[in-house]
């Protein structure tokens, strides 16, 4: 029996948020269906293209971001290098063309409120967060996939069997915590040591680190970017924004002009548990 192995960049993923599951899987699902036209052959014969949502994603899609998501996927954009100053002028042109360059390649028309459909009182059985592609061809054909985004930024898709990722040979197999211990205990490694030891299996150590830190870059930008935006968040539910009116009165008159100058501003600040609980207020998501 395959066992279930998730490598480091399966846990930890760079991607526009604010959900892995209303927002980066169907971005994922996006993808995945454009390069099943490709592989059909099928990707320039395609006149027009239909997103159907259902069950969560239909009902949360909106605040999510799930339809921004799904047309920048289509669009042939990544989550992990898309610039995200670029968001709103992106969408926007798509609204106002009504075109949808598939794949950034072949234009087809589009209609925002006609081709993507919020169906919010349907749902598929496997799982509430569904959605389906619809490709119209000049021949008349259609080309049609269903995927669930199930969360973590993991798809399926209906059909497929089974895990199509490769297993590998990991020197310390871990299903449950008492598993980490063991191999702790019996090896003498550190976690981070063992977790290493494990992704060898996937990758040289050097690959690692630089997606490790690549990760750790864009975690920073975040909280930073976070920390000092104002206005509303994004969705179209009118939330204001708390994390930098409550940066403003945490550092006071205290000064810095970058990320570096702003940690040892924070530091500054104190250690008392009510400043350290006000810091992670601040910088937890649902305040940006």
């Amino acid at each position: 029996m395959q066992r279930e192995q998730i490598s480091v960049f399966d846990i930890f993923k760079i991607g526009i948020g604010p959900s892995s599951s209303h927002t980066l899987g169907p971005w994922r699902a996006a993808q995945q269906f454009v390069k099943v036209l490709q592989d059909q052959g099928a990707f320039t014969d395609v006149v027009q293209v239909k997103i159907l949502l259902y069950g969560s994603l239909a009902k949360t899609g909106k605040g999510h971001g799930t339809d921004i998501a799904i047309l920048l996927g289509l669009s042939g954009y990544d989550p992990v290098t898309f610039a995200v100053d670029r968001l709103d002028a992106t969408i926007e042109d798509i609204h106002t063309s009504h075109q949808l360059n598939l794949g950034g390649q072949h234009n087809i028309s589009f209609d925002t409120d006609e081709d993507l459909l919020f169906l919010y009182t349907q749902s598929l059985p496997f799982h509430p967060n569904a959605v389906t592609f619809q490709a119209f061809l000049s021949s008349g054909k259609a080309i049609s996939e269903t995927y669930y985004s199930i969360g973590g930024g993991f798809v399926v898709k209906e059909g497929a069997e089974g895990n199509s990722s490769t297993e590998v040979d990991l020197p310390f197999p871990i299903d449950t915590a008492n598993d980490l211990l063991h191999w702790c205990r019996k090896t003498g490694l550190k976690i981070s040591e063992v977790v290493m030891e494990n992704e060898l299996a996937w990758r040289p150590e050097a690959k690692t680190r630089e997606g490790i830190t690549q990760i750790f870059r864009v975690i920073r930008e975040c909280i930073y970017r976070g920390c000092h935006t104002t206005g509303y968040l994004p969705g179209g539910l009118n939330v204001a924004r708390r994390a930098a009116g409550l940066n403003r009165r945490l550092t006071g008159d205290r000064t810095y002009q970058n990320f570096n100058e702003w940690v040892d501003v924070v530091r500054a600040t104190g250690s008392g548990f009510q400043n350290i609980l006000d810091w992670v207020s601040c910088v937890c998501p649902g305040r940006k």
